[in-house]
C-alpha cells in the first residue's frame, strides 16, 4: 500500500484553497458582468432596447390615415390587444371588458391607452376599424396596415396568430387572446389575461399607470 507523506497532504491544502479562491473570484466577476448587462437593458433615456422583451419598432395608420409608430405611443401607459373585427367572441369580449375596466378607475382611467391593432389587413381597413371601435363607448386607438407591417408588429411583440380556412373560401383567425401592457416609456410591463377577476386587472392598470 502506498503512503502519502504528510508533507505531500499539507502541500495539497493550500492549492485547494487557491482553487476555491479562483473560483470564488470568477464567480464575483460574473455576477459583476451579468449585473452590468442587465442594467444596459435600458438607455438613459427611458426606452426599451430591442431584444429585452415584447415590443419594438413599428409603423401603422390610424381610422383617420394618420401614421402611427412606436414613439407615437410613447408618453403614456398603453394596453394594446391584438384582433380583428370579424372576431365572434374574444374581441368584442376583451375590448368590452377593457371598457368597463376603464370606467371603473374613474378619472384614472383615462391616464392609459387602449391600442387595438388588427391582424387581419386584407379585410380590415382603416375606416372598418375606426367604425368597429365606435361600438364600445371609449376612446381606443385602432391601428391596422400593410401585411409586411403587421408582419414586423406582430414578431416584434411576439403575437401568435394564424389564418383558418372556413366553408365558402372564406377565413377566421386564430390569434392570442393576452392584453400587453406597456409603461409611459414603451417598456413592456406584463400580461393581463382578458378572463382574469376584475379586481386583479385592476390593480394591474393602477400599478402601470402609477409607475
Amino acid at each position: 500500500m502506498a503512503v502519502i507523506e504528510p508533507k505531500m497532504v499539507a502541500a495539497a491544502g493550500p492549492t485547494r484553497r487557491a482553487r476555491v479562491i479562483v473560483f470564488g473570484l470568477v464567480a464575483i466577476l460574473l455576477l459583476g458582468l451579468g449585473v452590468l448587462i442587465a442594467m444596459s437593458a435600458y438607455r438613459d433615456d427611458g426606452g426599451a432596447v430591442q431584444g429585452s422583451g415584447p415590443g419594438g419598432a413599428f409603423t401603422l395608420t390610424d381610422p383617420a390615415g394618420r401614421t402611427v409608430t412606436d414613439q407615437t405611443l410613447r408618453g403614456k401607459p398603453y394596453a394594446i390587444f391584438f384582433g380583428f373585427t370579424r372576431c365572434p367572441d374574444v374581441c368584442p369580449t376583451t375590448l368590452s371588458r377593457m371598457t368597463q375596466l376603464r370606467k371603473q378607475m374613474g378619472a384614472q382611467g383615462m391616464k392609459y391607452n387602449i391600442v387595438f391593432v388588427s391582424v387581419d389587413p386584407g379585410h380590415d381597413k382603416p375606416a372598418d376599424i375606426g367604425n368597429y371601435l365606435t361600438l364600445f363607448g371609449t376612446p381606443i386607438i385602432g391601428l391596422t396596415g400593410t401585411d409586411a407591417q403587421i408582419a414586423q408588429i406582430t414578431k416584434a411583440y411576439g403575437v401568435y396568430f394564424r389564418q383558418v380556412p372556413v366553408e365558402g373560401g372564406d377565413y377566421t383567425i386564430d390569434h392570442m387572446a393576452g392584453i400587453m401592457l406597456f409603461d409611459r416609456n414603451g417598456r413592456f410591463a406584463e400580461m393581463m389575461d382578458g378572463t382574469e377577476p376584475i379586481a386583479v386587472s385592476l390593480t394591474r392598470l393602477r400599478k402601470l399607470i402609477s409607475a
